[in-house]
């Protein structure tokens, strides 16, 4: 019944509904038809999308700001003491010192050499020692003509020396002798019957002399320094021909408102024998100065004067500039320096046999001393920057009497020292410019060098020639060493060619006929070294010299010893 009742009102009210739905269509005036053929599908218009990057520039800026509070307090750490044991000094160790040494050896030409020193230990209050040398050659050279002659030498040198320490300063004793032997075996060849023996070309040369030295020892500078000697000299050529000579020389310098100040003083004199029939000779000289120095620059302000009297029958005096300034361009690498000076250069007998020892034997005593007037001098130095140093310089000299040697040669003469195996001095005025530069350095660390180098040019008053001076000279040394046990050297030495002249004397006399012109070539030599040190007191040496690819000549007509080799051995005691 429930049932019944609800389904009859539902379907009158469903019958209802369409006809409102038709009455109000009527009422419009609207008339529609829909025939569906397919099913509805609804479907979207396609378009285009578009897609948009983010923008990475920020364009917002932020600009931070710091502030800073310091409070500062002292920091005070803890610490405890504690007590420091006492430092004990120990000496340097120091080598050990032999009190001699003896060397060895023998070569070609029949040339032993003997070599002794002895000195006492290493002493708180001095020393004591003594030394003796001995060399000597006994070879024949070849002349021109084929001629051999004994060109043979000897050199023996002995001295007794002591040296007693103060507090301040030293004592120094010597008590010296030097004896040279040498023969004058060069001569003119167009001489066919000259044939001289040993004993008539002989030249025996001793000097005994003694020398006492008095030093300070002090190393600062504002306490009063010194250095005084005193020498004694004794010069024998022959029984007729000797030199006693006398002297005393000296500095004293003291640090003075800044400047280092002081002076040098000399006194030499010299007593011929009457033979040479001339007065006794002096020299005396005073020279102060002052100086200052610092790590950038420094100077000497400072003159001597010098009174001289040799060959005169009055003195003459000179004066000389003694002025030096340096600084540093580059500090360690480029030092400038320049100077202003001069000096008396003293022609003594014992100083010229070193040069020649085959002059007349009277003009040997009565040679004029070397007046160097003026000397002009520049230059550069510093360290090279391979563990070496550096020297270029540049100097100009006024020179006054300047020596030069020419043979004498008289064809008519029966005096056997006429046949150019003898010599002249020659003194001229000269004008000398010289270049010099030098250089050493390590190669390896083993292996090091040194070279040196000199250009000369000469301007002479009276000859055309610097009679047997080069016009260049240079020498390169190599040195090795293999922790001290292999030490090797080697020397190449060279001269450029030169001119010697004979009867150069006739050129002050007007006869410029009579003299002739030898011309010396240019010479390279090479020398070589090498030492074995077996132990710290033995050791074994050899040397080999003069290895040239042409003859030598040292003077005209004296051709010197070509290849020279000898072998030795040092032992200390």
């Amino acid at each position: 019944m429930i049932k019944r009742s609800l389904i009859i009102p539902s379907l009158i009210l469903f019958c209802i509904l369409p006809v409102n739905a038709q009455v109000k269509k009527q009422e419009t005036g609207l008339k529609r038809e829909i025939t569906l053929y397919n099913p509805y599908k609804p479907s979207l218009q396609e378009v285009k999308k578009r897609s948009f990057l983010p923008d990475m520039n920020d364009t917002l800026k932020v600009v931070p700001e710091f502030h800073y509070d310091v409070r500062t307090r002292a920091f005070m750490p803890e610490y405890t003491i504690s007590q420091i044991k006492a430092a004990s000094l120990l000496p340097d160790p120091l080598p050990k010192l032999y009190k001699s040494y003896v060397n060895f050896g023998l070569g070609n030409y029949l040339s032993p050499l003997a070599e002794i020193s002895i000195t006492n230990e290493r002493s708180k209050k001095g020393s004591i020692g003594f030394y003796g040398r001995h060399y000597s050659t006994n070879g024949n050279l070849k002349l021109q003509n084929g001629d051999k002659v004994f060109a043979g030498y000897m050199d023996n040198d002995a001295s007794l020396f002591g040296r007693r320490l103060f507090k301040k300063n030293v004592l120094e004793s010597s008590v010296d002798l030097t004896q040279k032997t040498r023969y004058a075996y060069g001569y003119d060849t167009i001489f066919s019957d000259y044939s001289p023996s040993k004993k008539d070309v002989r030249l025996g040369y001793y000097n005994i002399g003694a020398k006492s030295s008095l030093y300070s020892t002090t190393l600062d500078s504002t306490e009063f320094s010194y250095d005084f000697d005193v020498f004694y000299n004794y010069f024998h050529s022959t029984k007729d021909l000797f030199q006693h000579n006398v002297g005393i020389t000296g500095i004293m310098a003291k640090s003075f408102e800044g400047l280092y100040a002081g002076s040098g003083i000399g006194y030499e004199y010299y007593r011929l024998s009457d033979s040479i029939m001339t007065s006794p000779k002096y020299v005396a000289s005073i020279s102060p100065f002052i100086s200052k120095a610092t790590d950038q620059w420094s100077f000497k302000l400072g003159a001597q004067a010098l009174l001289e009297k040799n060959m005169t029958s009055s003195p003459k005096f000179h004066l000389y500039p003694d002025l030096n300034f340096s600084f540093n361009v580059v500090p360690s690498y480029i030092k400038f320096f320049m100077g202003l000076s001069g000096e008396l250069e003293k022609n003594e007998p014992l100083r010229t046999i070193y040069e020649i020892p085959y002059l007349v034997r009277d003009s040997l005593f009565t040679l004029p001393n070397t007046d160097h007037e003026l000397i002009l001098s520049a230059g550069l130095k510093g360290n090279s920057g391979i563990g070496g140093n550096y020297l270029v310089s540049v100097s100009y000299s006024l020179i006054s009497d300047m020596l030069f040697y020419s043979n004498l040669v008289t064809p008519d003469s029966i005096l056997p020292h006429n046949r150019g195996n003898y010599f002249l001095p020659l003194a001229d005025d000269v004008e000398l410019l010289n270049v010099h530069a030098e250089m050493n350095g390590p190669i390896t660390n083993k292996l090091s060098f040194n070279a040196v180098a000199n250009f000369y040019r000469y301007s002479l008053s009276l000859n055309d020639y610097a009679w047997n001076k080069p016009d260049w000279d240079a020498k390169l040394t190599f040195k090795y060493n293999l922790r001290d046990k292999i030490i090797a050297g080697m020397d190449l030495t060279a001269q450029g060619k030169c001119q010697m002249i004979v009867n150069g004397y006739h050129l002050y006399s007007g006869q410029s006929d009579l003299p002739y012109l030898v011309e010396k070539p240019t010479h390279f030599n090479l020398n070589l070294s090498a030492e074995y040190r077996y132990s710290k007191i033995l050791s074994f040496w050899a040397k080999v010299n003069n290895i040239s690819y042409n003859r030598y000549y040292e003077w005209a007509y004296y051709p010197s010893l070509r290849f020279l080799c000898m072998i030795g051995f040092t032992y200390s005691l």
